[in-house]
């Protein structure tokens, strides 16, 4: 299942992020774990802030409302997000549904975010 938590009045995001990908893309892995794929390289934090930006879009809140927690230097992250609630987020992450994620326009089981 996604680690997506509410702690101290934000909520929690474990993930893991693919950098250098074709796209940028959330989605849910077979394992149950959510993955970013980014198109930025992992050089002079560009991921970093791609992450940031790809949630934020995704999410429909503020750059701001997201910030790496963990993670600065590794694929595996974790990012806290204010603003919203643990049942909101998975929702626009379309990963409420029973069953698993939304499918994506391309019926591959991911949320575009460009």
């Amino acid at each position: 299942m996604a680690t997506i938590e509410e702690q101290e009045g934000r909520v929690i995001l474990r993930l893991r992020v693919q950098p250098r990908a074709s796209r940028n893309a959330v989605t849910l892995a077979r394992d149950g774990r959510l993955r970013v794929a980014l198109t930025a390289a992992p050089a002079q934090g560009a991921a970093n802030r791609a992450l940031v930006r790809v949630l934020a879009k995704a999410l429909g809140v503020p750059k701001a409302g997201v910030s790496l927690v963990r993670g600065e230097k590794a694929r595996d992250k974790t990012l806290a997000v204010t603003g919203m609630r643990a049942g909101e987020v998975r929702r626009k992450l379309g990963i409420d549904t029973p069953g698993g994620p939304r499918k994506g326009k391309d019926g591959d089981g991911t949320k575009k975010t460009d």
